[in-house]
C-alpha cells in the first residue's frame, strides 16, 4: 500500500488534515507538539470507476465515483534544527523513513511562527516555512551518511568496492534503493571520491527530492489574508482547509448533508433538522469551496499519488465479457500501479503464484490478448490467465 506522511512545523493544522483524510480521531489542540507519537490511517484516493463508461451497475463505487485505500501517516511537529536534537528531533524524522511521498503543510493563515507558536493572524510569512522540511531531512540524511563517510572513503580506493552500493545500505531502511543513489549523484554532479562537505550535503538534498518528493499544502486557507493568498497562489502552492474538509465529512457521517470528498459542492439532505447557527456554519463552508473549488485536502492527496508518484488505477477481473471476479461481483478490485506497469506486473500484485504462471492477459475493454509488456493505462480492466489461477 502506498504511504504519505503528513510533515511540517507544529501547530499548522497537520493532525487536522489527517483527521480529515482518515475520519480518524485524533488529537487537535492549538499549541506545539500535540502530536507526539505518529498516528497512522487509511485515507483515500479519488478515481473516476469504469463502470460508467461500460454502462454496467457496479456496487464498489458510487454515482461512478471509486475510492482507493492508502496509508496516511501524521508524525510530530517539526522545528528549525530538529536534525540536531531540537524539539522531537530526529523522532519526527524517523517516522518518514516508511513513506512514499510527503505533504508538507504550511499555515497559510500566518498565525503561528516558525516554531509554531501562535502569533497575529498574518504576521508570519508561510513562503518561509516552505525550504525548513527539506532542508531537515537533507541534514538529517547528511548526518547519517557523514558518520560513515571516511569508512566509505577509504574502501572506495579498492577496484572491487561499490559507493553506490555502500550508500544504499546505509540507506536500505529509508525506502532508498541504488538507482536513488545514482540519479542523485547525477543530479549534484559530484564525484563521491573527491568531494566536499557542500557537494555531499547536495547529494543528499537531491536523494531526499528524488526518494521522498514532496507537495507543499497551504492549509487554513479560509483564515488567511487576501494578500497572502495571493503570494501563496504566485508561487503555486495548493491551498486547502482540512477543517473545512473534516466539518463536511462529519456533517456526512451526521446524515445532515449529502457530500463526496472532493466535490466542490454538497446539498443539505431534506429534514436535517439544522440550527440557525449549523445553517450559517454551512452556509460558510459552501461559499469557501465554491470560491476555492473543494476544500483542496481529497485534491492534494489525488496530486500526490497520480501526479507526483505517476500511479494509475488498473482494474483485475477474471470474467472479461461480464467485468467481474468469479463470485459475479462487478469490478471488484482497483489496484494503484506505477505507470508503465504491466499485465505481468498486475499478475504479481494480484498473487505471486499468480506472477510466476502468467500466460497472457486479455483488455476486457477491446476483449482482445495483449503481451505480457504491454503498457497498461489508467482505468484499464483486466483479466490476467495465468497455469496457477
Amino acid at each position: 500500500m502506498i504511504t504519505l506522511a503528513i510533515a511540517g512545523k507544529p501547530n499548522c493544522g497537520k493532525s487536522t488534515f489527517f483527521s480529515a483524510v482518515t475520519m480518524a480521531p485524533v488529537e487537535i489542540a492549538n499549541y506545539p507538539f500535540t502530536t507526539i507519537d505518529a498516528n497512522h490511517g487509511v485515507a483515500y484516493v479519488r478515481a473516476r470507476c469504469p463502470c460508467t463508461e461500460l454502462k454496467i451497475e457496479c456496487t464498489q463505487c458510487y454515482k461512478g465515483i471509486r475510492f482507493i485505500p492508502i496509508s496516511m501517516i501524521d508524525v510530530a511537529g517539526l522545528v528549525p534544527d530538529a536534525h540536531q536534537g531540537r524539539g522531537l528531533g530526529n523522532q519526527f524524522l524517523d517516522n518518514l523513513r516508511q513513506a512514499d511521498a510527503i505533504l508538507h503543510i504550511i499555515d497559510a493563515s500566518g498565525a503561528t511562527d516558525s516554531e509554531g507558536n501562535p502569533v497575529d493572524l498574518g504576521s508570519h510569512d508561510p513562503i518561509q516555512d516552505i525550504e525548513f522540511v527539506e532542508h531537515e531531512m537533507t541534514m538529517w540524511i547528511y548526518g547519517i551518511l557523514e558518520n560513515n563517510w571516511p569508512r566509505i572513503q577509504r574502501s572506495a580506493q579498492q577496484k572491487t568496492f561499490s559507493v553506490h552500493d555502500a550508500i544504499a545500505d546505509q540507506f536500505a531502511g529509508l525506502g532508498m534503493t541504488y538507482n536513488h543513489i545514482r540519479d542523485a549523484e547525477i543530479k549534484s554532479g559530484i564525484t563521491f571520491k573527491t568531494c566536499t562537505k557542500e557537494e555531499l550535503i547536495q547529494f543528499c538534498k537531491h536523494l531526499v527530492r528524488i526518494s521522498k518528493p514532496m507537495v507543499v499544502v497551504a492549509n487554513k486557507a479560509d483564515q488567511a489574508p487576501e494578500k497572502t493568498l495571493e503570494k501563496l497562489k504566485g508561487a503555486n502552492i495548493s491551498l486547502a482547509s482540512a477543517a473545512s474538509e473534516l466539518a463536511l465529512r462529519k456533517a456526512e457521517e451526521g446524515k445532515f448533508i449529502s457530500y463526496v470528498p472532493g466535490d466542490t459542492d454538497f446539498t443539505i439532505r431534506k429534514n436535517a433538522g439544522l440550527s440557525e447557527a449549523q445553517k450559517k456554519g454551512l452556509g460558510a463552508l459552501k461559499e469557501y469551496i465554491t470560491h476555492f473549488g473543494g476544500t483542496g485536502v481529497q485534491q492534494a492527496v489525488n496530486h500526490v499519488v497520480f501526479d507526483l508518484l505517476n500511479y494509475i488505477v488498473i482494474y483485475p477481473v477474471e470474467d472479461e465479457n461480464r467485468y467481474c471476479d468469479g463470485q459475479g461481483k462487478v469490478l471488484p478490485d482497483a489496484f494503484l500501479m506505477k505507470r508503465g506497469s504491466t499485465p505481468h506486473d498486475l499478475a504479481y500484485q494480484v498473487h505471486s503464484d499468480i506472477g510466476d504462471g502468467f500466460l497472457y492477459a486479455v483488455d476486457a475493454k477491446k476483449k482482445m490478448r495483449i503481451k505480457e509488456n504491454h503498457e497498461l493505462v489508467d482505468r484499464d480492466v483486466i483479466k490476467i490467465v495465468s497455469t496457477n489461477k
